[in-house]
């Protein structure tokens, strides 16, 4: 069965930094992409940040702009969103999902998701 598990959320002070993981499993890492969206209280889910290792397609929010990064270690399965300089409107939560398509916002295009970890940043 296909998996991902978020994990490494948590309470970070504005301007702080932090790091998620999700960790895949059940399906050969390097077919898929891994993007990230998050859904803030009272909010719809908006896609974050992905990039895909096979066709080199990006996507990347501009609110997250210079901030965000993805990173991976396909040893572990594992996807990573490293978020700096956090401002309270990163306040959410985070989920991975799968797509086999290349890198995009557009959440009908997933085909699995984790259950998420839910990000607060303090002001």
């Amino acid at each position: 069965d296909v998996q991902l598990q978020a994990s490494g959320g948590g309470l970070v002070q504005a301007g702080g930094y932090l790091r998620i993981s999700c960790a895949a499993s059940g399906f050969t890492f390097d077919d898929y992409v891994i993007g990230w969206f998050r859904q803030a209280p009272g909010k719809e889910r908006e896609g974050v940040l992905c990039v895909s290792s096979d066709d080199g397609s990006i996507y990347l929010t501009n609110s997250v702009k210079g901030r965000f990064a993805i990173s991976s270690d396909n040893a572990k399965n594992t996807v990573y969103l490293q978020m700096n300089n956090l401002k309270p409107e990163d306040t959410a939560v985070y989920y991975c999902a799968t797509t086999t398509i290349g890198c995009s916002p557009l959440e009908e295009l997933y085909d699995f998701w984790g259950q998420g970890t839910l990000v607060t940043v303090s002001s």
